[in-house]
């Protein structure tokens, strides 16, 4: 029997801001999936989120010797272990509830969207975008000539990719739950964006970076970029 799909109704300006916000507020949430304007639906870890860092993560950290931003922070769990480690580490997140989160796990936050103004602008020595967050805004260009824009001399932004063979696909997501039989909930359509350890040397030459390093850990794959000269 074929998947019931649902739309949920538009909701307000704020809400629809959010696409993520019904998921980050159940860290026990499963069920729940990306769903791609091209067809494709990746699961969404929640509870990888809302966990420790886990040893992907840890390696990250050891990447940043300096201070660093974690852009789309989510419930915290990369700016909590950069803290932990002894770095000085701001989260930033549009979700009020993903700042709510990473507050009450005792790390820095801010409720904002990182195309705003941020504080220290041209000082980080890092920024960091994982768990898919270079598709923010549907525009990877875009999205690394502003991380470029918040590092200092020598900085470096540390970006989580898709596996080789996805390429660049840019268009709208929408986030998908399963509630009751043969039933699936999307909630509203957002911009999004997908990039491959491939298709980043051309992104990140276009936003003023050059890749110095692509590197796996597991089934997950990360690149680190540098100001271009």
């Amino acid at each position: 029997m074929a998947t019931r799909v649902v739309v949920v109704p538009e909701p307000t300006e704020s809400a629809g801001a959010d696409g993520f916000a019904a998921v980050l507020a159940d860290r026990a949430a499963d069920g729940r999936w990306l769903v791609y304007g091209d067809g494709v639906r990746r699961p969404l870890p929640v509870g990888r989120w809302h966990g420790d860092a886990e040893p992907a993560v840890a390696a990250l950290v050891g990447r940043c010797a300096g201070p660093t931003l974690d852009l789309g922070c989510g419930p915290g769990r990369l700016t909590v272990a950069l803290t932990r480690a002894g770095r000085t580490a701001v989260g930033v997140d549009v979700s009020a509830t993903a700042v709510r989160l990473t507050r009450a796990r005792g790390a820095v936050a801010l409720h904002r969207d990182l195309f705003d103004p941020l504080p220290g602008e041209g000082r980080w020595a890092h920024a960091v975008l994982i768990d898919g967050n270079i598709g923010i805004g549907g525009d990877p260009v875009a999205l690394l000539r502003r991380c470029r824009e918040l590092l200092a001399s020598g900085g470096t932004v540390l970006v989580e990719l898709e596996p080789p063979g996805a390429g660049l696909w840019q268009g709208q997501a929408r986030v998908a739950a399963a509630h009751g039989t043969g039933r699936l909930l999307l909630g509203p359509a957002f911009r999004w964006a997908r990039l491959d350890v491939h298709a980043v040397h051309r992104v990140a030459g276009a936003a003023g970076l050059a890749v110095r390093q692509v590197f796996r850990w597991g089934r997950r794959w990360f690149g680190e970029l540098t100001p271009g000269r």
